[in-house]
This record gives structure tokens, C-alpha cells and sequence, in this order.
């Protein structure tokens, strides 16, 4: 394997650029600026011409850029007064980086992902030698690209997390307890260079260790997008990915400037999915440009391959008739043991509360609003222009119920009782109750059908058997008519969403 001193990295730069038309192609011209700066003592690197720009580019040191203009605009005096040269001017403080690689294009896509565009470039093809000229403040970034690519060295991927909460906290621990497992299998250095919160954040360019939680709580920066990139670029960070574990709707509203920014996305937020459709394309059309990813698999059923199966279906062509399921492990978790069990409703709510499967104020999973956003999600992953507005919610919070704080819900959850009790003893015999979403419709239409609602099942039927908090999702197609494909698994708890989140991150980092 070769050494790190065969990337060449030459510092103190500037390029003189020469622009003008009709006499760039005649011959001499090259000659007459050689000739011209040698005499003026200026050592000239690189020459190269650019037919789209018309124009040619030399190579000095930065403290001889301003003689060396001089120099040139005095020798072809007679061509700008005729208006064949247009102007010569400089660019300072540029760098060098000279290599050879067999695969030119494949190091011009890794350049270009993280937003490094050369001034200049040079191609031997017969000896693979290249030679390309970048801003000095992107020198150091472009280089450690070029040693991941052509030596196979570990490609370094800085993670930016959003949230230490739960789900994030299982995460940071994570990443940091697998880092050198998957730097030997994968060749995958993982850094997370940054952590925030709602109130502040900690930078660690080296990347943070197990002592990350310390160095949280003596960091006194407030979180800003903008010096999260300053940040980034301050320090010549490569393969960025910012990691959304809040439910924060101010961060999802960065998203599209951490996309033009360098950044690819990770998000367990679902709240950018669901937000207007003009937004929700405008942030695909900006990642298309930036070639930028966005990924969110734990949007809908945590660490299921649900939105991504229902993508490949729906890419492969496969007309996808309906969805079905429970997509909530918290309500998942009460309806399936209120089913069984004869415990009152509010006390098996109680129980689910403690394990930590609802949101701290149960509400927020009872109105059904978590169900009707992934069920919004995966509709729009099959083109579909729904907004939120468009679904039909069954609330399961009494309307006496929903202005109260939440500790006077608590108080009243015994209200619950008798309407759930009601429920359960009016279906048919061998019947239980599932809180199901559905998508149906023409779904080649603009827009589907999203209903969100408490259904009685046979006891016997796949819903009807679903067991603890997991979550089941049918996905019906034209070609596999009514026997759907049924993706069935764990689908709450910080365990299982972090772990989805961090396979969302490997994903990215292995195809950066």
C-alpha cells in the first residue's frame, strides 16, 4: 500500500487567471507567458487551459500573484487594448494536490458529494497522474477524501446529533461502543463532532468518547445551525451527516440549509415528512442538486424496513392498492393487553405510561395524531400529495378531556373506563380492538384515502394477534391481490428507534 506522502499537498498558492477569446488557441501564447514570467524571476507551476471559460490558468506563489499580474497585463498590452484579453487577475491562497489514481471519476463524485469543486485540473491519462487546485481552506478536506479513496484508509464520517434524550443518548452510546468494531469490518471511522440540544451545544473536533455527557454539561454555546456549518468548514470536515433525533419542528425547518450546506440528513423526526407538500418537495429538489441523502427509516415503526420495502416497491413499478396496520407501539401495547385482560383501561394506560411507552402526557399518542403522520408519510412515498388536513382522525380523548393540563388528565384517566369498557363488550364474539391506519383508494390518483381510527379485528386475524408493543403493517399489491405482505415487528422503545436511526447512519456512510 502507498504512503500518505504520495498525495502531494502544496500550500501558499495562487492562480492567475487570464481570460479572453479568439487568440487562447493560437500558438505561442503559452510560450509568451512562460516567457514573460520567467524573466520577471516568478516560478510558474501549472498552466492549463479552459475552452468553456475561454480563458488559461497559471500557477505562482501567492506572494508573487500581484507582480505576475502586472507582468501579463503589460505583455499582452497590444490584445487587451483590441479586446482579445479581456482581464487578468489573481486568486490567492490556493492549494496543490497531486496524485495518481486509476479511477478519476469516481474521485471527482466523492469531491463534488462534499461540496469541493477544483479551480484547476490537470489529467495525464496515460500515467493516472493528477494534479488539481482547491481553496487553501479546502486543502486539508480534499486531501483526507483522496487518502480514503486511493489507499483504502478508514473514511472518516462526522455525525452532528440532535437530541440526547433517550433515543439519542442510546445512540451516542451506540455509535461510540461499535466505532471500533466498524472502523476494522467497514473501514469506517465515525466521529460525532457535535451534540445539541434545545439549549446548547458541544463541539469536539477529535470526536467525542464515553465522557461525552461531561462535556455537555460544561458547554455554554447555545445551538445554531449556522455555527454547526461555520463549524464544519472552520475545521475542513468531510462527509457530514447531520442526525435528527428531537422532535423539534425549528431544527426540521434547517433541513434544506444543512442540505445545501454539505450535510446529508438522518431523521427520526417525523415532523419535516408531514409538513406542507411545496415543502416537502422543495428539500427533494434541493438534495437532488447538492446530491444529497436524506434518510428516515424509523419515521414509521422504528427499526422496521418498512419505508424502504414500500420505496422499492413502489420504484419497481409494483401498484400498491392499500396499507394497513397498527403503527403505534404505544397504543399497540394497551389495546393488545386491554383485548385479553381484564384490568380496567385507565390502569393498563398507567402501566404503559410507567414502561416508558407513551409520551410523557399520554394524549399526544391517544388523539392519534402520531398514527396519522406515519400513515401521511408513507403515502407520500408512493407520490402522493396528501396533506394532514386530508386525513380522518378518531380521537380517543374525551372532548371534556383535551383543554386540561396534563396533570389533571392524570387525575381523570378513570373517566376512560366506562367508554373503552363499553367498546370492548359490544363487538362480535372473538373480536379485540386495534387502532389502525389505513391508506386505500385509487392511489394512482393525486391523493389517497387516509383513515385513522379504533377497529374491532377477529382475534384470529394478523392484527388480531399482534402481541406486547409491536407494530404490523399489511401492504397490499395489484400482484399479490389479498394476500398482503406483512412486515411485523418491535415497534417502540429508545433501544429500538436508536438502533434504527444508527442503521440509517451506516447506510449513508457506506455509500459516501
Amino acid at each position: 500500500m502507498k504512503n500518505r506522502a504520495e498525495i502531494k499537498i502544496l500550500k501558499n498558492k495562487a492562480i492567475i487567471k487570464f481570460e479572453g477569446k479568439d487568440f487562447l488557441g493560437e500558438i505561442g501564447v503559452d510560450g509568451r507567458i512562460f516567457k514573460a514570467l520567467t524573466y520577471a524571476r516568478i516560478s510558474v507551476g501549472v498552466i492549463s487551459q479552459q475552452a468553456a471559460e475561454n480563458g488559461i490558468s497559471v500557477l505562482v506563489n501567492d506572494s508573487d500573484s500581484e507582480k505576475a499580474v502586472n507582468c501579463l497585463i503589460d505583455e499582452f498590452e497590444n490584445e487587451r487594448k483590441s479586446g482579445k484579453v479581456r482581464q487578468i487577475y489573481s486568486i490567492n491562497n490556493v492549494s496543490v494536490l497531486s496524485f495518481v489514481v486509476k479511477d478519476f471519476n469516481k474521485i471527482m463524485t466523492e469531491l463534488a458529494r462534499n461540496n469541493v469543486f477544483p479551480l484547476i485540473l490537470n489529467q495525464n491519462s496515460a500515467e493516472n497522474k493528477v494534479s488539481l487546485v482547491v481553496t487553501s481552506s479546502q486543502g486539508e478536506k480534499a486531501k483526507n477524501i483522496l487518502e480514503a479513496e486511493i489507499f483504502s484508509r478508514p473514511k472518516t464520517v462526522h455525525l452532528a446529533i440532535f437530541g440526547h434524550g433517550k433515543v439519542g443518548a442510546t445512540l451516542i452510546n451506540q455509535v461510540l461502543e461499535r466505532s471500533k468494531d466498524i472502523r476494522n469490518r467497514k473501514k469506517l471511522d465515525l466521529k460525532i463532532f457535535a451534540i445539541a440540544d434545545s439549549k446548547k451545544v458541544a463541539f469536539n473536533t477529535e470526536g467525542f468518547s464515553e465522557s461525552w455527557q461531561q462535556e455537555i454539561s460544561q458547554a455554554e454555546e447555545k445551538p445554531d445551525v449556522e455555527k454547526l456549518i461555520t463549524f464544519a468548514q472552520l475545521h475542513h470536515l468531510e462527509n457530514l451527516i447531520a442526525v435528527d433525533v428531537t422532535a423539534s419542528s425549528a431544527l426540521a425547518k434547517n433541513y434544506v440549509f444543512l442540505a445545501e450546506n454539505g450535510f446529508d440528513l438522518v431523521s427520526s423526526n417525523k415532523i419535516f415528512n408531514t409538513s406542507p407538500i411545496s415543502d416537502y418537495r422543495d428539500l427533494r429538489n434541493v438534495l437532488r442538486k447538492k446530491n444529497k441523502k436524506y434518510l428516515y427509516e424509523t419515521n414509521v415503526g422504528a427499526g422496521l424496513p418498512l419505508i424502504d420495502t414500500i420505496k422499492l416497491l413502489h420504484l419497481s413499478g409494483e401498484n400498491i392498492t392499500r396499507i394497513k396496520g397498527v403503527f403505534s407501539g404505544s397504543l399497540s401495547y394497551i389495546f393488545n393487553n386491554f383485548s385479553v385482560r381484564d384490568d380496567r383501561f385507565s390502569d393498563i394506560l398507567k402501566e404503559a405510561i410507567s414502561k416508558g411507552f407513551t409520551e410523557p402526557d399520554p394524549r399526544e399518542d391517544l388523539s392519534g395524531n402520531d398514527v396519522a403522520q406515519k400513515l401521511l408519510i408513507l403515502a407520500r412515498e408512493l407520490d402522493l400529495a396528501n396533506e394532514f388536513s386530508d386525513i380522518n382522525i378518531e380521537n380517543l380523548v374525551p372532548k371534556n378531556l383535551r383543554k386540561s393540563n396534563a396533570l389533571e388528565f392524570s387525575k381523570n384517566l378513570p373517566e376512560l373506563d366506562g367508554i373503552f369498557e363499553n367498546l370492548k363488550n359490544n363487538q362480535e364474539e372473538g373480536h379485540v380492538l386495534r387502532y389502525v391506519g389505513e391508506l386505500h383508494g385509487d392511489l394512482q390518483q393525486e391523493k389517497g384515502k387516509l383513515d385513522v381510527q379504533l377497529v374491532s379485528v377477529p382475534a384470529n386475524s394478523a392484527l388480531g394477534q399482534l402481541k406486547g408493543s409491536d407494530s404490523i403493517f399489511e401492504i397490499y399489491t395489484e400482484n399479490y391481490g389479498e394476500n398482503p405482505l406483512v412486515i411485523m415487528g418491535a415497534g417502540a422503545g429508545a433501544k429500538v428507534t436508536a438502533r434504527g436511526v444508527f442503521g440509517d447512519i451506516l447506510r449513508l456512510s457506506e455509500n459516501k
